[in-house]
C-alpha cells in the first residue's frame, strides 16, 4: 500500500495503525475464537447483532496500542450504561428541546450565563477544537469518543439544573444559544466518528 501511494506521488504521505487484538466478551465470558477451528469472529458476524454506530463507537474507545475487551451485552443494552446510547440521547434531547423553542431569538452576547452548569458547558464545547488538533498531531483517537461523553455528560447536567424554555426571553435565547452550541459540536463530534446522530429515541 505504502508504495502505491509513493507511486502516485504520496510519498511518506501513507501511516498504518494496527490494532492489537480484540477479545469479544458476551454474559461476563470471553467467546473463544479459533481459526484453525474456524470459530473467529468477523466484522460481519458483529454487524448481524450490532448496529454500525455501536461497533465504530467501541472500536475507537481504545487506544490502537490497548487491547480491546468488546462486550456485546453492554453494546446491545439500551440504557446509559452503553456510552453510545447515553451520547445519542444527549443529541436526541437536544433535538427535542429546539423543537419545542421554535425560532431562537437574537441576543447579543451570553453575559446571563452565569450558573456553574453554563459556564462548564461552554468550556466544554470550546476543547472540541483542541481535541482534534491534539488527534491529527498523534493519532490518539480514542479522544474523540471520550469528548463526545464528556460533551454528552455536561450537557446532561446543565439540562437537569437549569431549565432552558424559562419565561424571561432574554435568559431563554441565550440558553437556546447554548444549546444549539452543543448540538452543532455533538453533531461534529459523531459525525467524525461516522455515528449517526438521531433526532428521535
Amino acid at each position: 500500500m505504502k508504495a502505491g501511494v509513493e507511486a502516485i506521488g504520496y510519498k511518506d504521505k501513507l501511516d498504518i495503525i494496527l490494532l492489537q487484538f480484540v477479545t469479544v466478551m458476551k454474559d461476563g465470558k470471553p467467546v473463544k475464537m479459533s481459526k484453525r477451528l474456524g470459530t473467529a469472529i468477523t466484522m460481519d458476524d458483529l454487524l448481524e447483532e450490532l448496529s454500525a454506530d455501536v461497533i465504530r463507537f467501541f472500536f475507537l474507545q481504545k487506544s490502537a496500542n490497548t487491547h480491546l475487551s468488546f462486550d456485546m451485552n453492554l453494546a446491545k443494552e439500551q440504557s446509559e450504561k452503553n456510552p453510545v446510547f447515553y451520547v445519542q440521547y444527549a443529541y436526541a434531547r437536544i433535538c427535542s428541546i429546539l423543537e419545542k423553542a421554535g425560532n431562537i431569538g437574537e441576543t447579543k452576547g451570553l453575559d446571563l450565563l452565569k450558573d456553574k452548569r453554563e459556564i462548564e458547558l461552554m468550556k466544554q464545547i470550546l476543547k472540541f477544537k483542541e481535541i482534534i488538533e491534539d488527534t491529527v498531531e498523534d493519532y490518539q483517537l480514542q479522544r474523540i469518543p471520550q469528548y463526545a461523553i464528556d460533551l454528552a455528560t455536561t450537557f446532561h447536567g446543565f439540562y437537569q439544573d437549569c431549565q432552558v424554555l424559562v419565561e424571561d426571553q432574554d435568559l431563554k435565547n441565550q440558553r437556546l444559544n447554548l444549546v444549539l452550541a452543543t448540538q452543532i459540536a455533538l453533531k461534529n463530534v459523531l459525525d467524525l466518528m461516522g455515528v449517526s446522530a438521531p433526532e428521535k429515541m
